[in-house]
C-alpha cells in the first residue's frame, strides 16, 4: 500500500509510514475513520490530524502535542463549500483574503453566522480558525473525510520538524499513521482574525503583514 519506512527514536515502536499518493490517502482515511490520529504533509509544515467529531481522537491530539485544552485546534478544508458548511460568517474582508490566498498559507479565524447551523462539534464556540491548503494530496484526503482538525506536528511551543522522520521521532507513539510528503518548509501559515469589524493579523507566517494590509486596502 505504498508504505515506506521511517526512523523512530530509540525505544519507540516503528511508525507506519505511507507515501502521499492515492494509496496513502486511502490508508490515512481508514485510520481516521477508526478514530486514529495521523501526521500529514501540508503546503507549510507537517500537521497532526484527526476527525473533529471524534472527541477521543481530538483529545489524543492535545495529549500528543501537550497543547493547553483552552486553545482550540485549527481546521483544514478542501473547498469553500466545506468552509461555509461550518456556519462561519464570511464577510467581504474574508472573501477578499480567501480569493487571493486560498488554497494557500492563510488561516482565517471566523465568527459564526446564523445560517447554516454549525456542526455539533463547534457548539458553544465563538470562533474557528480555518484554512484551505495548497496541497493536492491533502485536499483530496479532505474531500474524502470532510474537514479535519490539523495542528502542527510538534510539541506545543517547539519548532515543527521539516521531515516525516522528524515528526515520527517526536510523535511516533501517539499516531496511527505518518504520511511522508518529503521535506517541507518550516514556516507556518499566516493567521488573520476576521471575526471583528477590522481584520487582525494574529500570527505572521508565510504571508507578511504588509501583504495582508495591501490586500485589504484593495492594492493589486
Amino acid at each position: 500500500m505504498g508504505e515506506v519506512h521511517g526512523a523512530p527514536a530509540a525505544g519507540q515502536p516503528p511508525s507506519r509510514f505511507v507515501r502521499a499518493d492515492e494509496e496513502g490517502a486511502a490508508a490515512a482515511a481508514e485510520v481516521l475513520r477508526e478514530g486514529g490520529v495521523i501526521v500529514v504533509p501540508t503546503d507549510t509544515v507537517y500537521g497532526l490530524a484527526a476527525r473533529p467529531d471524534d472527541e477521543a481522537a481530538v483529545a489524543a491530539v492535545y495529549r500528543a502535542k501537550g497543547r493547553p485544552e483552552g486553545m482550540h485546534l485549527p481546521v483544514l478544508a478542501a473547498s469553500l463549500a466545506q468552509v461555509r458548511a461550518l456556519g462561519v460568517e464570511f464577510d467581504d474582508a474574508a472573501a477578499r483574503l480567501a480569493s487571493l490566498w486560498w488554497p494557500g498559507p492563510l488561516t482565517l479565524a471566523f465568527g459564526f453566522g446564523k445560517v447554516p447551523e454549525r456542526p455539533t462539534w463547534l457548539a458553544g464556540r465563538e470562533e474557528v480558525a480555518v484554512r484551505i491548503p495548497d496541497h493536492d494530496f491533502l485536499r483530496a484526503l479532505l474531500t474524502w473525510t470532510g474537514v479535519l482538525v490539523v495542528t502542527s506536528a510538534n510539541h506545543h511551543g517547539d519548532p515543527t520538524p521539516p521531515t516525516a522522520g522528524g515528526a515520527a521521532r517526536i510523535l511516533g507513539e501517539s499516531v496511527g499513521l505518518i504520511v511522508d510528503g518529503g521535506r517541507l518548509a518550516e514556516v507556518p501559515s499566516t493567521l488573520v482574525n476576521v471575526r471583528g469589524s477590522e481584520p487582525v493579523v494574529e500570527r505572521e507566517g508565510a504571508i507578511s503583514r504588509g501583504e495582508v494590509a495591501a490586500a485589504l486596502a484593495g492594492a493589486p
